[in-house]
């Protein structure tokens, strides 16, 4: 019987991921898809925390380009977040697995606030615990939340979902036909060729905790759990070193 490769993780799903095809809300088909990878992971004896976004609601450079107040609109994009994971958490809660959403802004009607170890004994007792808010701050992506959250809890490694693209490329895949995938890379190659992998901040967080991430297909058939279990979907390793 295979064993997982890793005890503890953060998934980061991008919020375009919820929407699926439609590119905008929330697709209850995909819902459904991604809780019950997460419940089979869970299943394993993993312990998974989850960091989604926001896009398929709001992205806060459209509010720069609105004219807005760059923090108004980073903090509009943290209140769609705690829309997703809501959302996220019903889905989840609909296959018996007790989750919790923990919010870095305040709002206890309907999330507890992140308190650090509190999330980890919620890990510790197999509950699924759903970061939500950012890191509470403006300026700072979902990914940076991942990143931060991971070396909070001592997380063995990040798994970031991708929404139809397997890995790390040279370029995008989606306009260069050409692209090169990588099989193993590091975060000091991903700052140096200016991948755009993860943004700088939270790639250089990564780096410096020796966090590895592992890139994939989200939308891959129980890719997940395949990972976890260290089988090749096509993933790319990005090495949690200096070198």
């Amino acid at each position: 019987m295979q064993r997982p490769i890793y005890k503890r993780i953060v998934l980061k799903l991008s919020g375009e991921a919820l929407a699926g095809e439609r590119g905008f809300g929330l697709a209850p088909a995909v819902l459904d898809s991604i809780a019950s990878q997460i419940r089979d992971v869970r299943d394993l004896g993993v312990q998974i925390a989850v960091v989604v976004g926001a896009g398929n609601f709001w992205r806060g450079r459209l509010g720069e380009e609105m004219g807005m107040d760059r923090a108004s609109a980073d903090y509009m994009g943290m209140l769609a977040t705690v829309m997703n994971s809501l959302a996220l958490q019903d889905a989840i809660e609909k296959y018996n697995v007790d989750t919790r959403v923990m919010t870095a802004v305040e709002m206890r009607q309907v999330a507890e606030p992140f308190i650090r170890r509190r999330a980890i004994r919620h890990l510790e007792k197999g509950r699924v615990v759903i970061f939500a808010a950012g890191t509470g701050n403006p300026y700072f992506t979902t990914d940076t939340t991942a990143a931060l959250r991971a070396a909070e809890i001592e997380a063995e490694a990040i798994l970031m979902g991708k929404q139809g693209v397997e890995g790390v490329y040279d370029s995008d895949p989606r306009k260069n036909k050409d692209a090169v995938k990588y099989a193993e890379i590091s975060y000091h190659e991903v700052l140096t060729k200016g991948l755009q992998v993860m943004d700088s901040t939270a790639t250089a967080l990564c780096m410096d905790n020796q966090i590895p991430l592992i890139v994939f297909d989200m939308m891959g058939d129980d890719y997940v759990r395949r990972v976890i279990l260290g089988e090749d979907v096509g993933q790319t390793y990005v090495r949690g070193d200096k070198s």
